[in-house]
C-alpha cells in the first residue's frame, strides 16, 4: 500500500511562496505518476499539476501555469509542488495523489484515475 503525506502548507499573503512536499512509503517501486490537486470549500476537486514517473514530463493547469513547479526526487521518495505569486483565489486544501498505470495525457487531471491519496495540507492565502 502505498501512502503519501503532505506538508507545507500554511497562511500566506498574497504574492508570496509556499513549497509543499508530498512523502511517499510503503512501495519500493517509484515508477507512479504523481498529481496535486485542490479543493476550495465547496468546489470539486480540481487538479493541479502532474509529474511522471521519472519527473521527465511535467504538466500543469492553466490558473497555475508561470507560478508553480512541481518536481521530484526519487532518491527521497518525495514529490514538491513550488507555488509562488500565490493568489486569494489558490486557497484551498491541496492533496499529492499517485498511481501505477500509465495515464493518458487528457486523464492526468481525473480525480477518479488515482488510486493513492494524501490527507491533504490546508493553504490559504491572505492578506
Amino acid at each position: 500500500q502505498l501512502q503519501l503525506v503532505e506538508s507545507g502548507g500554511g497562511l500566506v499573503q498574497p504574492g508570496g511562496s509556499l513549497r509543499l512536499s508530498c512523502a511517499a512509503s510503503g512501495f519500493t517501486d517509484d515508477r507512479y505518476v504523481i498529481g496535486w490537486f485542490r479543493q476550495a470549500s465547496g468546489k470539486d476537486r480540481e487538479g493541479v499539476s502532474c509529474i511522471t514517473s521519472t519527473g521527465g514530463n511535467t504538466y500543469y493547469a492553466e490558473h497555475v501555469k508561470g507560478r508553480f513547479i512541481i518536481s521530484r526526487d526519487n532518491a527521497k521518495n518525495t514529490t514538491y509542488l513550488q507555488m509562488n505569486n500565490l493568489k486569494p483565489e489558490d486557497t484551498a486544501v491541496y492533496y499529492c495523489a499517485a498511481d501505477f498505470k500509465p495515464l493518458p495525457l487528457g486523464w492526468l487531471f481525473r480525480p477518479a484515475e488515482y488510486t493513492y491519496w494524501g490527507q491533504g495540507t490546508q493553504v490559504t492565502v491572505s492578506s
